[in-house]
């Protein structure tokens, strides 16, 4: 029997999906080809989650400074995003997935929006795994909204506050945030929600991360401790003496 997404157990993961242009590059190919391999990456990862103990998946697929980028690249970005949506809705709902995204929508290409919130309507009772797509992500403008929002009184609590991030969707503390391609920052996701996240770094491309690297992050992340700002268990038995 599937564990539910909602159970304490299961991890919440976030994935910065990084070296698409790098992996087409390296072949001589256009960027968009290297977008496109990345979109064969996601299957292989959402495959992969549930039965690795994770039962939230957000991706970083598009930040809101990347409209920076070229604008060809930027269309087959999004008409990718689209193909995905269309293509792959009936097997997500096969095995359980349910999909939210979460960013802004009002400067998505005409019609997008409506086949984000078709796909997210149709997968609204997948339990298996909760995969999120951050898509005109920014961290920094959802704290920013999530603080204009607030009409109670002052300082919100942290549950409160977390609950106006979340938006659509639940906006849970990440466990682990992996970030492939070999580069080590942040890139303005997900920044409240990791203040506590185990940090994995990879040198894997996207394109070519499948299910045996999110394996290896998870074994990893497995064996670390987590103190969130206390001491670890050696510390407070030295600590009790």
């Amino acid at each position: 029997m599937s564990s539910e997404v909602t159970s304490r157990d299961r991890l919440h993961v976030a994935i910065i999906m990084d070296g698409n242009g790098r992996w087409a590059a390296r072949r001589a190919l256009p960027r968009p080809a290297g977008h496109r391999a990345g979109a064969d990456a996601v299957r292989r990862v959402v495959q992969a989650a549930p039965d690795l103990g994770i039962g939230t998946l957000t991706l970083f697929a598009f930040s809101s400074d990347n409209w920076r980028r070229p604008r060809d690249e930027v269309g087959a970005l999004m008409a990718l995003l689209r193909r995905y949506l269309r293509s792959e809705i009936a097997q997500l709902i096969d095995n359980g997935v349910r999909l939210t995204v979460i960013g802004r929508r009002d400067r998505l290409p005409d019609g997008l929006a409506d086949d984000i919130a078709e796909a997210e309507r149709l997968s609204a009772l997948g339990t298996r795994l909760n995969l999120r797509i951050a898509l005109d992500y920014s961290a920094r403008d959802a704290i920013a909204n999530a603080a204009a929002a607030w009409r109670g009184e002052l300082p919100p609590s942290r549950d409160d506050f977390r609950r106006l991030l979340g938006g659509r969707d639940d906006s849970s503390d990440i466990d682990l945030l992996i970030r492939s391609g070999g580069e080590k920052r942040l890139s303005d996701f997900l920044l409240w929600e990791a203040a506590y996240a185990e940090l994995c770094f990879v040198d894997v491309l996207w394109p070519n991360f499948d299910g045996d690297d999110l394996r290896a992050a998870i074994a990893d992340f497995r064996s670390r401790e987590r103190r969130f700002g206390g001491l670890s268990g050696t510390e407070q038995l030295t600590a009790a003496e």
